[in-house]
């Protein structure tokens, strides 16, 4: 795989510091190559559910943005990322001192590209994935905003 636009890397960067969501949970980027990027973020309390875990819905929302940026990376340079459907499985409770979010490329097209992203708690030393998803991304064209 390799960049179709490219600007891909630093328009995915400046893209993403636009979003208050992502700033806000303490999530940054860690990694870009074409077709895969992969997201960090911290433990906070703030973002945990009733039982102390990183909530599901932070969980989803970062593998979200992974998968969706991992597509940007192979879309052309007038086009735009949005998601048009995700499936996320998760598989054990969200614990860990910090937390990667790692989003691939499987299939990218024209209009359509079909992604995989993992959630993966890192703690002490040891990783373990806690959350899986599979999204399919839409290239946007012609919109701006």
């Amino acid at each position: 795989m390799q960049f179709r636009n490219p600007e891909a890397v630093a328009r995915l960067k400046a893209d993403f510091d636009r979003q208050g969501a992502m700033a806000s949970m303490g999530i940054s980027v860690a990694d870009v190559t074409p077709g895969r990027v992969v997201l960090t973020m911290p433990f906070s309390a703030a973002f945990t559910q009733h039982h102390g875990f990183m909530h599901a819905g932070v969980i989803t929302t970062a593998m979200d943005s992974a998968c969706g940026f991992a597509a940007f990376t192979l879309m052309d340079a007038d086009a735009e990322v949005l998601t048009v459907e995700f499936k996320s499985n998760f598989m054990s409770p969200a614990a860990g001192q910090s937390f990667r979010f790692e989003g691939e490329v499987i299939k990218a097209g024209r209009t359509l590209t079909f992604t995989q992203g993992r959630a993966i708690a890192l703690d002490d030393g040891t990783q373990k994935t806690v959350a899986t998803m599979t999204a399919t991304m839409m290239a946007v064209r012609g919109k701006t905003g």
